[in-house]
């Protein structure tokens, strides 16, 4: 049986194979998960639908772009099958290979000068190896969680020195987190360069990036947006100061771990104030202008693979607590690639909140069809001139 590539979400026409979780020989369940694909809006597992033996896999891990009914692999449902596809290839895949990241700049080159050249001087002895406490790096490709190289980078650990106890020796957030980089013997003090000597000239002046399919379809979006959607921006100052005061007395008295946070509100309040407005609540449909007559709020969350907007269903009936355990849920989920299509497509309202950063104000752009989005920035505390008898 071919597993072949399926369309992931509405708009994929292809996709790009970013991790197999099941080796060759493997007895496969219904439900396991047989692979990590990246599409154009997320990283998606993509399931075994039935029982049997991974027999081949066709395309190997980091092949990117392929097409929508390639074949990925192929399983049978006895053991003793396994042996029968060992030197199988399919031509639609033979020429599909992992693409390697592009090769560094070559060096700047060294200009001659018309100066006698100058006679050899005597090599400099190496300095002895400077031993560690630590394990020596790891060589190879190191399997890491998306959560966990991102923790790794904001704090400059080098993965290739962490040891992963997930799966395979896959490096988790939790090992991140508790990594204690190995104590470096100090190293002897080098003899004296001659002044003659210059200083290597760096490999390159520059890095390319590779773009995944997540951030082509970003772009590609928000460019349409901004080229197709007249955007005009309105801004108001809120007071918070009841709100606050409110959310410390209800994180008193809430159970479950439930930390309800100031985003938490303001999706409430969103959600209630599109009931009121049904304009804002709104999607282009080209044809008509559809009001949408439940509130499906778009939160915006920044990932490692880029932005993805995560959807509190059904929020302008929810409560504060359901609110916040779909938004503590989901935005782990996106941070770690785990999102299921149905949780991020669609929504009919999108709030972005840049608040937790000290952005005071910004301009967000709108998440089409929809008809408008909220940006949120910090809150600050301001003397405000109180209502009473004098005025």
């Amino acid at each position: 049986l071919q597993i072949t590539l399926p369309a992931l979400s509405p708009t994929m026409t292809m996709g790009t194979v970013q991790r197999w979780e099941k080796k060759v020989g493997e007895k496969l369940s219904e439900g396991d998960l047989l692979a990590e694909i990246e599409t154009d809006k997320a990283t998606i597992g993509f399931e075994v639908q039935e029982e049997g033996y991974l027999a081949k896999i066709l395309v190997p891990e980091g092949t990117r772009d392929v097409p929508l009914g390639t074949a990925l692999c192929i399983i049978v449902e006895k053991e003793s099958d396994i042996p029968a596809f060992a030197d199988y290839q399919d031509t639609a895949v033979a020429d599909m290979k992992a693409q390697p990241p592009p090769p560094p700049p070559p060096p700047p080159p060294v200009m001659a000068t018309p100066a006698a050249a100058a006679p050899p001087q005597p090599a400099a002895p190496s300095p002895a190896a400077v031993p560690t406490a630590g394990p020596p790096p790891r060589k190879g490709r190191i399997m890491v969680s998306p959560l966990a190289k991102k923790l790794a980078a904001e704090k400059g650990i080098d993965l290739a020195q962490v040891k992963g106890t997930g799966p395979d020796g896959r490096i988790t957030k939790k090992d991140v987190e508790s990594f204690v980089p190995p104590k470096v013997a100090p190293a002897p003090a080098p003899e004296a360069i001659p002044a003659a000597a210059v200083a290597a000239a760096p490999a390159g002046t520059f890095t390319d990036i590779p773009i995944s399919n997540i951030r082509r379809v970003i772009a590609q979006r928000l460019m349409q947006s901004k080229q197709t959607i007249p955007h005009y921006y309105l801004s108001v100052d809120v007071n918070m100061g009841e709100v606050l005061v409110l959310r410390k007395e209800l994180n008193q008295e809430v159970s479950d771990n439930i930390k309800l946070s100031v985003n938490d509100f303001i999706i409430k309040a969103s959600a209630l104030a599109c009931l009121k407005v049904p304009e804002a609540n709104s999607s282009w449909m080209d044809t008509v202008i559809r009001q949408n007559h439940v509130v499906d709020i778009s939160v915006a969350v920044s990932t490692p693979a880029g932005l993805i907007t995560p959807i509190v269903f059904n929020a302008h009936i929810k409560g504060l607590a359901s609110i916040s355990k779909d938004v503590v849920s989901l935005a782990t989920k996106a941070r770690e690639g785990k999102l299921q299509p149905h949780e991020f497509q669609g929504g009919t309202f999108t709030i972005s909140n840049l608040g937790m950063f000290g952005i005071k104000n910004f301009s967000a752009i709108i998440n089409p069809p929809q008809a408008c989005i909220l940006a949120v920035g910090s809150s600050e505390k301001r003397l405000v001139p109180a209502e009473n008898e004098k005025g």
